[in-house]
């Protein structure tokens, strides 16, 4: 499958989740900042790293953009700043300083210093091991969800701000506005049948 086709896929199952208007305002806030000025919000600079590898690990720029040409790494910092309340914050903090222990042991260095084999290697061990979402009816989860670990947490939230964000949602991802065009005057016959909504 193409990298393409597999956004369109995954957009499409990421689009039946209501979208709340405050994770398109931090998205939209994201797209203003200069990379060169990035200050995390609430990421540490180790802890920014980390997310910056993921993110680039996750969504590597090919034909398409990568996820950093998006500033997801920037948009998940303020989901995490905004959106998470302090218990959350510090659980999210625990999972990434054992997540980078784990690379150390492994490897001897940090996620950010690690070589594509290596972050290959540890990313597929760790979705490999790590439970599975839910199936979902209408962008709700069936039954009790269990925690899904760091990195497919980290995952989700990098796939929802690259198919959210402005570029590739107009630019990769079909793109229709709604309600779209307006043409007052057709004739009824353009029309068609009546729409059932």
């Amino acid at each position: 499958m193409k990298r393409r086709d597999a956004l369109k896929n995954t957009a499409l199952v990421g689009g039946a989740a209501a979208i709340s208007t405050s994770l398109l305002t931090l998205l939209q806030s994201c797209q203003r900042q200069s990379r060169l000025d990035w200050q995390p919000k609430f990421l540490s600079t180790d802890h920014a790293h980390l997310v910056s590898s993921l993110v680039d690990a996750i969504l590597p720029a090919t034909e398409t953009p990568g996820g950093l040409d998006v500033k997801v790494d920037m948009f998940i910092d303020l989901v995490l700043e905004k959106m998470y309340d302090a218990a959350q914050q510090q659980e999210i903090v625990t999972e990434m300083n054992q997540f980078n222990e784990k690379c150390a042991a492994q490897f001897g260095k940090a996620f950010h210093q690690l070589d594509s084999d290596q972050k290959k290697t540890i990313l597929q061990e760790e979705e490999a091991n790590a439970p599975k979402f839910n199936g979902s009816v209408w962008g709700f989860h069936v039954g009790d969800q269990k925690p899904v670990g760091f990195v497919r947490s980290l995952k989700s939230l990098a796939i929802l701000g690259y198919c959210t964000s402005k570029e590739i949602g107009k630019d990769v991802l079909n793109y229709d506005p709604v309600p779209g065009e307006y043409q007052g005057c057709i004739p009824f016959s353009d029309v068609g049948n009546v729409w059932s909504l």
